[in-house]
């Protein structure tokens, strides 16, 4: 089993749409959205869910009014101001830290788990997709991405699959982290700008703290053909393979707009060619030449 891994420092770079258009290049692998604070990959798999699971992460304080004797010590110790004076709690505010809970006299309160979100197992035309959506305004993204990451390589086992493709979330948080452990390489989607340069330093230094291989390739190279030659500068110092760069491309919006991706809509398009260049570099490195065990 091989992982690779594709992130960027910051959304819209085009990650997922180049993740998307990798997915045409492999006959034995399974997609898997590591983005679960806003997810998109399916919009263009269309994935046809076999199975769905709900997410159960952290704890959220509930007030017994049977019980309750308003003493109005909760409110005194709450330091998110969850507690309000009508003695309910307002499940966006309460942290789940357990104060209240621990610290009432009346044992008063419940603190139950609650539901995070979903993960799902689907089928689309390229092959088994793992993925996820977390609830709005919940937290956890880390402790689901390494759920979803795990439930992939329970499938690779079963059915012997050689590759996991993940589209990773954006940024270098704890989302980032939890997807990048135990893959064999990352693949960091840039664009020729001052803030993509800022990007690729921070998402490489992670990588190399983790010693995970790295390598990176210009979406929109042609834009600003200055800053693109200073990320492959920027790549050479920090010891990041330079896998390729894409021209600008409208198909790669048209594609979205059909759900599909930019192989499928024009596989001869100077965008597609550059993609599939950039796929043979990346898959050519030996660090993805490496069987990891799942």
């Amino acid at each position: 089993m091989r992982e690779l891994v594709i992130l960027s420092g910051k959304g819209g770079t085009g990650k997922t749409s180049i993740t998307a258009a990798f997915a045409s290049f492999s006959s034995n692998m399974i997609l898997c959205d590591a983005d679960v604070d806003a997810a998109d990959l399916h919009l263009l798999m269309a994935p046809d869910i076999q199975q769905k699971t709900d997410f159960q992460g952290g704890n959220v304080a509930v007030i017994n009014h049977d019980k309750c004797t308003s003493c109005g010590l909760c409110i005194e110790l709450c330091r998110f101001d969850a507690v309000k004076d009508n003695f309910i709690i307002d499940p966006i505010e309460c942290e789940g830290c357990g104060v209240c809970y621990d610290l009432c006299p009346e044992k008063a309160i419940d603190f139950p788990i609650k539901t995070c979100g979903e993960w799902y197992i689907s089928d689309t035309r390229f092959g088994t997709m793992v993925h996820a959506r977390l609830g709005i305004a919940q937290e956890n993204s880390g402790r689901l991405v390494a759920l979803v990451r795990q439930e992939a390589r329970k499938i690779v086992q079963k059915k012997n699959i050689d590759l996991i493709l993940t589209d990773g979330p954006p940024g270098i948080g704890c989302p980032v982290i939890a997807s990048m452990g135990q893959a064999n390489a990352i693949l960091i989607v840039s664009e020729p700008t001052v803030s993509g340069i800022h990007d690729l330093a921070r998402v490489g230094q992670l990588a190399d703290h983790f010693k995970i291989p790295a390598m990176v390739c210009v979406n929109k190279y042609d834009l600003n053909l200055d800053q693109t030659q200073a990320i492959k500068d920027l790549a050479k110092e920090k010891n990041i393979i330079f896998a390729g760069q894409i021209p600008f491309d409208k198909n790669f919006t048209e594609s979205m707009i059909q759900g599909k991706n930019i192989i499928e809509t024009d596989e001869n398009s100077q965008a597609s060619l550059a993609v599939r260049k950039i796929w043979e570099n990346v898959m050519a490195q030996p660090a993805m030449n490496i069987v990891r065990l799942a």
